[in-house]
Protein backbone atom coordinates (compact mmCIF):
# COMPACT_ATOMS: atom_id res chain seq x y z
CA UNK A 1 0.00 0.00 0.00
CA UNK A 2 1.15 3.41 -0.54
CA UNK A 3 2.23 6.16 2.06
CA UNK A 4 3.13 9.33 2.15
CA UNK A 5 5.69 10.29 5.12
CA UNK A 6 4.23 13.29 6.94
CA UNK A 7 6.38 16.01 9.37
CA UNK A 8 5.48 14.42 12.83
CA UNK A 9 3.80 17.81 13.94
CA UNK A 10 1.45 18.04 10.77
CA UNK A 11 -0.52 14.96 12.16
CA UNK A 12 -1.46 17.90 14.67
CA UNK A 13 -2.56 20.11 12.51
CA UNK A 14 -6.10 20.77 11.86
CA UNK A 15 -7.41 18.76 9.16
CA UNK A 16 -7.52 20.90 5.99
CA UNK A 17 -10.67 20.95 3.74
CA UNK A 18 -9.70 20.05 0.25
CA UNK A 19 -12.30 17.41 0.10
CA UNK A 20 -14.56 20.65 -0.17
CA UNK A 21 -13.04 21.87 -3.48
CA UNK A 22 -13.19 18.19 -4.66
CA UNK A 23 -16.81 18.73 -3.93
CA UNK A 24 -17.09 21.89 -6.05
CA UNK A 25 -15.14 20.89 -9.14
CA UNK A 26 -17.99 17.11 -8.97
CA UNK A 27 -20.59 20.04 -9.28
CA UNK A 28 -19.31 21.93 -12.02
CA UNK A 29 -18.77 18.48 -14.07
CA UNK A 30 -22.30 17.42 -13.06
CA UNK A 31 -23.60 20.79 -14.42
CA UNK A 32 -22.09 20.35 -17.42
CA UNK A 33 -23.03 16.77 -17.88
CA UNK A 34 -26.92 17.47 -17.83
CA UNK A 35 -26.65 20.22 -19.81
CA UNK A 36 -25.51 18.15 -22.40
CA UNK A 37 -28.00 15.46 -21.82
CA UNK A 38 -31.17 17.81 -21.75
CA UNK A 39 -29.85 20.40 -24.51
CA UNK A 40 -32.02 18.82 -26.95
CA UNK A 41 -35.07 18.76 -25.12
CA UNK A 42 -34.59 22.75 -25.17
CA UNK A 43 -34.15 22.27 -29.23
CA UNK A 44 -36.66 19.87 -30.08
CA UNK A 45 -39.67 21.77 -30.39
CA UNK A 46 -38.03 24.26 -32.85
CA UNK A 47 -35.15 20.97 -34.33
CA UNK A 48 -38.34 18.71 -34.91
CA UNK A 49 -40.68 21.17 -36.53
CA UNK A 50 -37.55 22.35 -38.86
CA UNK A 51 -36.48 18.55 -39.94
CA UNK A 52 -40.47 17.51 -39.85
CA UNK A 53 -40.04 14.56 -37.22
CA UNK A 54 -43.16 13.11 -35.54
CA UNK A 55 -43.82 12.49 -31.89
CA UNK A 56 -42.89 8.93 -31.81
CA UNK A 57 -39.68 9.65 -33.80
CA UNK A 58 -39.03 12.56 -31.45
CA UNK A 59 -38.99 9.82 -28.68
CA UNK A 60 -36.84 7.67 -30.36
CA UNK A 61 -33.80 10.75 -30.35
CA UNK A 62 -34.92 11.14 -27.44
CA UNK A 63 -34.28 7.42 -26.21
CA UNK A 64 -30.79 7.12 -28.27
CA UNK A 65 -28.51 9.01 -25.13
CA UNK A 66 -30.11 5.95 -22.82
CA UNK A 67 -29.36 3.14 -25.49
CA UNK A 68 -25.77 3.57 -25.75
CA UNK A 69 -25.24 5.10 -22.06
CA UNK A 70 -26.70 1.74 -20.27
CA UNK A 71 -25.34 -0.78 -22.32
CA UNK A 72 -21.56 1.34 -21.80
CA UNK A 73 -22.15 1.05 -17.76
CA UNK A 74 -21.05 -1.69 -17.37
CA UNK A 75 -17.72 -2.10 -19.06
CA UNK A 76 -17.39 1.69 -18.29
CA UNK A 77 -18.07 0.76 -14.16
CA UNK A 78 -14.95 -1.62 -14.94
CA UNK A 79 -12.67 1.15 -16.42
CA UNK A 80 -13.31 3.09 -13.54
CA UNK A 81 -12.16 0.53 -11.53
CA UNK A 82 -8.85 0.28 -13.74
CA UNK A 83 -7.86 3.68 -15.25
CA UNK A 84 -7.35 6.64 -12.74
CA UNK A 85 -10.03 9.34 -12.26
CA UNK A 86 -8.09 12.31 -13.91
CA UNK A 87 -7.71 10.68 -17.05
CA UNK A 88 -11.05 8.64 -17.41
CA UNK A 89 -13.07 11.97 -17.04
CA UNK A 90 -10.73 14.48 -19.17
CA UNK A 91 -11.28 12.37 -22.05
CA UNK A 92 -14.85 11.07 -21.57
CA UNK A 93 -15.59 14.67 -21.06
CA UNK A 94 -13.93 15.88 -23.98
CA UNK A 95 -15.14 13.48 -26.44
CA UNK A 96 -19.08 13.72 -25.03
CA UNK A 97 -18.59 17.19 -25.74
CA UNK A 98 -17.44 17.03 -29.35
CA UNK A 99 -20.68 14.82 -30.05
CA UNK A 100 -22.63 17.36 -28.63
CA UNK A 101 -20.98 20.03 -30.64
CA UNK A 102 -21.18 17.62 -33.69
CA UNK A 103 -24.94 17.77 -32.64
CA UNK A 104 -25.91 21.49 -33.76
CA UNK A 105 -24.83 20.19 -37.70
CA UNK A 106 -26.91 17.38 -37.81
CA UNK A 107 -29.85 17.82 -40.43
CA UNK A 108 -31.87 14.03 -40.11
CA UNK A 109 -33.69 12.16 -37.87
CA UNK A 110 -30.35 9.23 -38.66
CA UNK A 111 -27.43 12.19 -37.71
CA UNK A 112 -29.53 13.27 -34.68
CA UNK A 113 -30.05 9.34 -33.40
CA UNK A 114 -26.91 8.19 -34.02
CA UNK A 115 -25.02 11.12 -32.58
CA UNK A 116 -27.09 11.08 -29.14
CA UNK A 117 -26.42 7.38 -29.18
CA UNK A 118 -22.25 8.53 -28.99
CA UNK A 119 -23.12 11.11 -26.21
CA UNK A 120 -24.64 8.60 -24.24
CA UNK A 121 -21.93 5.89 -24.93
CA UNK A 122 -19.11 8.57 -23.70
CA UNK A 123 -21.01 9.56 -20.68
CA UNK A 124 -21.17 6.45 -19.18
CA UNK A 125 -18.23 6.45 -16.93
CA UNK A 126 -19.54 10.08 -15.51
CA UNK A 127 -21.66 9.01 -12.43
CA UNK A 128 -19.69 5.65 -11.96
CA UNK A 129 -16.24 7.95 -11.35
CA UNK A 130 -18.34 10.30 -9.05
CA UNK A 131 -18.95 7.74 -6.70
CA UNK A 132 -15.24 6.41 -6.76
CA UNK A 133 -14.05 9.99 -6.08
CA UNK A 134 -16.34 11.03 -3.35
CA UNK A 135 -15.52 7.57 -1.90
CA UNK A 136 -11.95 8.46 -2.06
CA UNK A 137 -12.15 11.94 -0.59
CA UNK A 138 -15.12 11.65 2.07
CA UNK A 139 -15.38 10.07 5.24
CA UNK A 140 -18.81 8.00 5.53
CA UNK A 141 -20.49 10.90 7.73
CA UNK A 142 -20.00 13.89 5.12
CA UNK A 143 -20.71 11.05 1.74
CA UNK A 144 -24.73 12.13 1.53
CA UNK A 145 -24.14 15.95 1.80
CA UNK A 146 -21.08 15.73 -0.59
CA UNK A 147 -23.04 13.23 -3.14
CA UNK A 148 -26.13 15.37 -2.46
CA UNK A 149 -24.33 18.35 -3.40
CA UNK A 150 -22.66 17.34 -6.20
CA UNK A 151 -26.01 15.85 -7.53
CA UNK A 152 -28.03 19.32 -7.12
CA UNK A 153 -26.03 20.24 -10.02
CA UNK A 154 -28.09 18.18 -12.71
CA UNK A 155 -30.96 20.77 -11.29
CA UNK A 156 -29.53 23.68 -10.41
CA UNK A 157 -27.74 23.81 -13.94
CA UNK A 158 -30.99 23.41 -15.46
CA UNK A 159 -32.93 26.05 -13.28
CA UNK A 160 -30.88 28.74 -14.02
CA UNK A 161 -29.44 27.95 -17.39
CA UNK A 162 -32.61 26.46 -19.43
CA UNK A 163 -33.77 30.15 -20.09
CA UNK A 164 -30.58 30.70 -21.60
CA UNK A 165 -30.68 27.90 -23.51
CA UNK A 166 -34.05 29.13 -24.25
CA UNK A 167 -32.83 32.68 -25.65
CA UNK A 168 -29.74 30.96 -27.42
CA UNK A 169 -32.10 28.97 -29.77
CA UNK A 170 -34.42 32.33 -29.98
CA UNK A 171 -31.49 34.63 -31.00
CA UNK A 172 -29.22 32.12 -32.96
CA UNK A 173 -31.25 28.93 -33.38
CA UNK A 174 -31.53 25.36 -31.94
CA UNK A 175 -27.93 24.41 -33.61
CA UNK A 176 -26.44 27.14 -31.16
CA UNK A 177 -27.96 25.08 -27.65
CA UNK A 178 -25.56 22.08 -28.92
CA UNK A 179 -22.26 24.08 -30.01
CA UNK A 180 -22.58 26.64 -26.61
CA UNK A 181 -23.08 23.61 -24.31
CA UNK A 182 -20.37 21.77 -26.38
CA UNK A 183 -17.96 23.95 -26.10
CA UNK A 184 -18.07 24.71 -22.55
CA UNK A 185 -17.35 20.88 -22.01
CA UNK A 186 -14.51 20.56 -24.07
CA UNK A 187 -12.55 23.65 -21.51
CA UNK A 188 -13.77 21.50 -18.04
CA UNK A 189 -12.32 18.56 -19.59
CA UNK A 190 -8.78 20.47 -19.71
CA UNK A 191 -9.56 22.12 -16.48
CA UNK A 192 -10.51 19.03 -14.55
CA UNK A 193 -7.17 17.28 -16.52
CA UNK A 194 -5.60 20.03 -14.73
CA UNK A 195 -6.86 20.13 -11.23
CA UNK A 196 -7.63 17.12 -10.01
CA UNK A 197 -5.67 14.53 -7.89
CA UNK A 198 -6.31 11.50 -5.19
CA UNK A 199 -5.69 12.74 -1.87
CA UNK A 200 -2.20 11.91 -1.27
CA UNK A 201 -0.96 13.43 -4.23
CA UNK A 202 -3.59 16.91 -3.83
CA UNK A 203 -1.43 19.93 -3.33
CA UNK A 204 -2.70 21.44 -0.15
CA UNK A 205 -4.32 18.00 2.01
CA UNK A 206 -2.82 17.47 4.70
CA UNK A 207 -2.05 14.52 6.91
CA UNK A 208 -4.95 15.22 9.38
CA UNK A 209 -7.22 15.59 6.36
CA UNK A 210 -6.31 12.28 5.32
CA UNK A 211 -6.13 10.66 8.26
CA UNK A 212 -10.02 12.23 9.32
CA UNK A 213 -10.72 10.89 5.12
CA UNK A 214 -9.86 7.57 6.39
CA UNK A 215 -10.42 6.66 9.82
CA UNK A 216 -13.77 7.65 8.57
CA UNK A 217 -14.00 4.80 6.15
CA UNK A 218 -13.02 6.65 2.93
CA UNK A 219 -11.16 4.72 0.71
CA UNK A 220 -7.65 7.01 0.40
CA UNK A 221 -5.53 4.34 -1.15
CA UNK A 222 -8.10 3.25 -3.73
CA UNK A 223 -5.79 4.03 -7.03
CA UNK A 224 -2.84 2.47 -5.22
CA UNK A 225 -4.16 -0.75 -4.29
CA UNK A 226 -6.39 -0.46 -7.95
CA UNK A 227 -2.65 -0.94 -9.75
CA UNK A 228 -1.20 -3.02 -7.52
CA UNK A 229 -4.57 -5.74 -8.34
CA UNK A 230 -4.88 -5.50 -11.90
CA UNK A 231 -7.76 -7.76 -11.96
CA UNK A 232 -9.56 -8.77 -15.40
CA UNK A 233 -12.96 -8.76 -15.76
CA UNK A 234 -14.79 -11.86 -13.90
CA UNK A 235 -18.13 -13.06 -14.80
CA UNK A 236 -17.77 -14.19 -11.15
CA UNK A 237 -17.32 -10.95 -10.05
CA UNK A 238 -20.52 -9.51 -12.06
CA UNK A 239 -22.56 -12.62 -10.44
CA UNK A 240 -21.78 -11.29 -7.06
CA UNK A 241 -23.07 -7.43 -8.15
CA UNK A 242 -26.07 -9.42 -9.66
CA UNK A 243 -26.97 -11.68 -7.07
CA UNK A 244 -27.70 -9.95 -4.02
CA UNK A 245 -31.32 -8.67 -3.17
CA UNK A 246 -30.79 -5.75 -1.53
CA UNK A 247 -28.52 -4.10 -4.71
CA UNK A 248 -31.42 -5.14 -6.71
CA UNK A 249 -33.36 -2.95 -4.26
CA UNK A 250 -31.32 0.08 -5.31
CA UNK A 251 -30.78 -1.27 -8.98
CA UNK A 252 -34.65 -0.93 -9.22
CA UNK A 253 -35.58 1.37 -7.22
CA UNK A 254 -33.37 3.95 -9.44
CA UNK A 255 -35.19 2.79 -12.76
CA UNK A 256 -38.20 4.19 -11.48
CA UNK A 257 -36.52 7.19 -9.95
CA UNK A 258 -34.93 8.01 -13.17
CA UNK A 259 -38.42 7.79 -14.46
CA UNK A 260 -39.47 10.54 -13.65
CA UNK A 261 -36.04 12.47 -13.99
CA UNK A 262 -35.94 11.08 -17.77
CA UNK A 263 -38.96 12.80 -18.48
CA UNK A 264 -37.71 16.04 -17.38
CA UNK A 265 -34.85 15.89 -19.53
CA UNK A 266 -36.89 15.53 -22.76
CA UNK A 267 -40.72 15.54 -22.75
CA UNK A 268 -40.74 18.47 -19.81
CA UNK A 269 -40.71 21.66 -22.53
CA UNK A 270 -42.39 20.00 -25.39
CA UNK A 271 -44.97 19.22 -22.90
CA UNK A 272 -45.12 23.14 -21.98
CA UNK A 273 -45.33 24.62 -25.44
CA UNK A 274 -47.32 21.57 -27.63
CA UNK A 275 -49.86 20.77 -24.65
CA UNK A 276 -50.16 23.18 -22.33
CA UNK A 277 -49.72 26.03 -25.23
CA UNK A 278 -47.13 28.10 -23.73
CA UNK A 279 -44.91 30.55 -25.50
CA UNK A 280 -41.35 29.22 -25.92
CA UNK A 281 -39.25 31.84 -23.91
CA UNK A 282 -42.24 31.47 -21.57
CA UNK A 283 -41.52 28.26 -20.94
CA UNK A 284 -37.90 28.48 -20.55
CA UNK A 285 -38.55 30.68 -17.56
CA UNK A 286 -41.37 28.37 -16.37
CA UNK A 287 -39.50 25.12 -17.21
CA UNK A 288 -36.85 26.68 -14.58
CA UNK A 289 -38.99 26.49 -11.51
CA UNK A 290 -39.31 22.41 -11.04
CA UNK A 291 -35.64 22.10 -11.49
CA UNK A 292 -34.55 24.71 -8.78
CA UNK A 293 -37.78 22.50 -6.70
CA UNK A 294 -35.27 19.81 -7.39
CA UNK A 295 -31.85 21.76 -6.63
CA UNK A 296 -33.83 22.31 -3.07
CA UNK A 297 -34.69 19.05 -2.87
CA UNK A 298 -31.56 17.61 -2.97
CA UNK A 299 -29.50 19.58 -1.03
CA UNK A 300 -31.94 19.13 1.80
CA UNK A 301 -31.60 15.32 1.46
CA UNK A 302 -27.78 15.40 1.47
CA UNK A 303 -27.93 17.73 4.87
CA UNK A 304 -30.92 15.90 6.30
CA UNK A 305 -29.34 12.41 5.69
CA UNK A 306 -25.66 13.38 7.46
CA UNK A 307 -27.86 14.96 10.01
CA UNK A 308 -29.54 11.88 10.95
CA UNK A 309 -26.11 10.18 10.99
CA UNK A 310 -24.44 12.41 13.19
CA UNK A 311 -27.54 12.22 15.48
CA UNK A 312 -27.44 8.96 16.05
CA UNK A 313 -29.30 7.08 13.25
CA UNK A 314 -28.22 3.90 11.62
CA UNK A 315 -27.09 4.62 8.05
CA UNK A 316 -29.99 2.81 6.39
CA UNK A 317 -32.93 4.92 7.80
CA UNK A 318 -30.83 7.69 7.04
CA UNK A 319 -29.94 6.71 3.75
CA UNK A 320 -33.48 5.69 2.82
CA UNK A 321 -36.12 7.92 4.59
CA UNK A 322 -35.45 10.73 2.36
CA UNK A 323 -34.92 8.30 -0.81
CA UNK A 324 -38.37 6.74 0.11
CA UNK A 325 -40.00 10.12 1.09
CA UNK A 326 -38.94 11.31 -2.15
CA UNK A 327 -40.23 8.91 -4.54
CA UNK A 328 -43.69 8.95 -2.75
CA UNK A 329 -43.80 12.75 -2.98
CA UNK A 330 -42.60 12.19 -6.87
CA UNK A 331 -46.33 11.06 -7.32
CA UNK A 332 -47.97 14.17 -7.09
CA UNK A 333 -46.83 14.22 -10.78
CA UNK A 334 -50.51 12.78 -11.44
CA UNK A 335 -52.17 16.75 -10.05
CA UNK A 336 -51.29 17.96 -13.06
CA UNK A 337 -53.58 15.68 -14.95
CA UNK A 338 -56.40 17.20 -13.09
CA UNK A 339 -55.72 21.08 -13.15
CA UNK A 340 -55.81 23.65 -16.41
CA UNK A 341 -54.02 26.52 -15.15
CA UNK A 342 -50.66 27.42 -15.85
CA UNK A 343 -49.40 27.82 -12.22
CA UNK A 344 -51.02 24.82 -11.26
CA UNK A 345 -49.73 22.85 -13.42
CA UNK A 346 -46.40 24.09 -12.92
CA UNK A 347 -46.87 24.17 -9.02
CA UNK A 348 -47.70 20.14 -9.62
CA UNK A 349 -44.81 19.22 -11.81
CA UNK A 350 -42.33 21.58 -9.26
CA UNK A 351 -43.53 19.16 -6.38
CA UNK A 352 -42.75 15.92 -8.16
CA UNK A 353 -39.57 16.90 -9.26
CA UNK A 354 -38.73 18.20 -5.21
CA UNK A 355 -39.71 14.92 -4.37
CA UNK A 356 -37.05 13.44 -7.12
CA UNK A 357 -34.83 15.77 -5.99
CA UNK A 358 -35.13 14.76 -2.76
CA UNK A 359 -34.76 10.90 -3.13
CA UNK A 360 -31.58 11.76 -5.62
CA UNK A 361 -29.23 10.47 -3.04
CA UNK A 362 -29.25 7.33 -4.46
CA UNK A 363 -25.48 6.48 -4.69
CA UNK A 364 -24.63 6.73 -1.30
CA UNK A 365 -26.30 3.38 -0.98
CA UNK A 366 -24.26 2.15 -3.64
CA UNK A 367 -20.69 3.79 -1.87
CA UNK A 368 -22.23 1.97 1.33
CA UNK A 369 -23.10 -1.39 0.57
CA UNK A 370 -21.17 -2.13 -2.76
CA UNK A 371 -17.62 -4.68 -1.85
CA UNK A 372 -14.51 -2.59 -1.74
CA UNK A 373 -12.88 -3.62 -4.44
CA UNK A 374 -16.39 -3.56 -6.67
CA UNK A 375 -17.27 -0.19 -6.01
CA UNK A 376 -16.92 0.62 -9.86
CA UNK A 377 -18.52 -2.08 -11.09
CA UNK A 378 -21.37 -2.25 -8.67
CA UNK A 379 -21.92 1.48 -10.05
CA UNK A 380 -22.05 0.28 -13.43
CA UNK A 381 -24.14 -1.98 -13.56
CA UNK A 382 -26.61 0.42 -10.76
CA UNK A 383 -26.34 3.24 -13.66
CA UNK A 384 -27.14 0.45 -16.33
CA UNK A 385 -30.23 -0.85 -14.54
CA UNK A 386 -31.32 2.39 -13.93
CA UNK A 387 -30.72 3.84 -17.00
CA UNK A 388 -32.53 1.91 -18.68
CA UNK A 389 -35.48 4.03 -17.85
CA UNK A 390 -33.32 6.77 -19.95
CA UNK A 391 -34.41 4.04 -23.16
CA UNK A 392 -37.97 3.14 -21.89
CA UNK A 393 -39.43 6.47 -20.47
CA UNK A 394 -38.78 8.35 -23.86
CA UNK A 395 -40.58 5.87 -25.94
CA UNK A 396 -43.34 4.98 -23.84
CA UNK A 397 -44.29 9.14 -23.33
CA UNK A 398 -43.78 9.08 -26.75
CA UNK A 399 -46.58 6.03 -27.72
CA UNK A 400 -48.77 7.75 -24.49
CA UNK A 401 -48.74 11.06 -25.69
CA UNK A 402 -49.26 10.46 -29.33
CA UNK A 403 -52.88 11.32 -29.56
CA UNK A 404 -54.07 14.27 -27.75
CA UNK A 405 -54.08 14.42 -24.33
CA UNK A 406 -50.75 13.78 -22.14
CA UNK A 407 -52.73 12.89 -19.37
CA UNK A 408 -51.53 8.77 -19.75
CA UNK A 409 -47.59 9.85 -19.53
CA UNK A 410 -47.91 11.96 -16.66
CA UNK A 411 -49.89 9.10 -14.85
CA UNK A 412 -46.87 6.39 -16.18
CA UNK A 413 -44.41 8.92 -14.26
CA UNK A 414 -46.49 8.62 -11.33
CA UNK A 415 -46.83 4.77 -11.21
CA UNK A 416 -43.16 4.65 -11.25
CA UNK A 417 -42.30 6.67 -8.52
CA UNK A 418 -44.43 4.54 -6.62
CA UNK A 419 -43.09 1.68 -7.64
CA UNK A 420 -39.42 3.11 -6.77
CA UNK A 421 -41.02 3.56 -3.39
CA UNK A 422 -41.34 -0.09 -2.88
CA UNK A 423 -38.55 -1.86 -4.04
CA UNK A 424 -36.81 0.34 -1.08
CA UNK A 425 -39.16 -0.37 1.40
CA UNK A 426 -39.55 -4.08 0.49
CA UNK A 427 -36.09 -5.27 -0.98
CA UNK A 428 -33.38 -3.04 0.61
CA UNK A 429 -32.34 -4.60 4.45
CA UNK A 430 -29.84 -3.92 6.19
CA UNK A 431 -27.36 -1.28 4.80
CA UNK A 432 -23.87 -2.51 5.52
CA UNK A 433 -20.92 -2.80 3.20
CA UNK A 434 -20.81 -6.13 1.19
CA UNK A 435 -17.68 -8.48 2.29
CA UNK A 436 -16.29 -10.95 0.21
Amino acid sequence: MHTQTFPAQATLATPSRKRFFIMVLLFITVVINYLDRSNLSIAAPALTSDLGIDPVHVGLVFSAFGWTYAAMQIPGGWLVDRVPPRILYSVALALWSLATVMLGFAGSFIALFLLRMAVGALEAPAYPINSRVVTTWFPERERATAIGFYTSGQFVGLAFLTPVLAWLQHAFGWHMVFVATGVLGIAWALVWYAVYREPRDFKGANAAEIELISEGGGLVDMQTSAKAAKPGFSWTDLGIVLSKRKLWGIYLGQYCLNSTLWFFLTWFPTYLVKYRGMDFIKSGILASLPFLAAFVGVLCSGFFSDWLVCRGASIGLARKLPIIGGLLISTSIIGANYVDSTALVIACLAVAFFGNGLASITWSLVSTLAPARLLGLTGGVFNFIGNLSAITTPIAIGFLASGESFAPAITYIAVMALLGALSYIVLVGKVERIQL
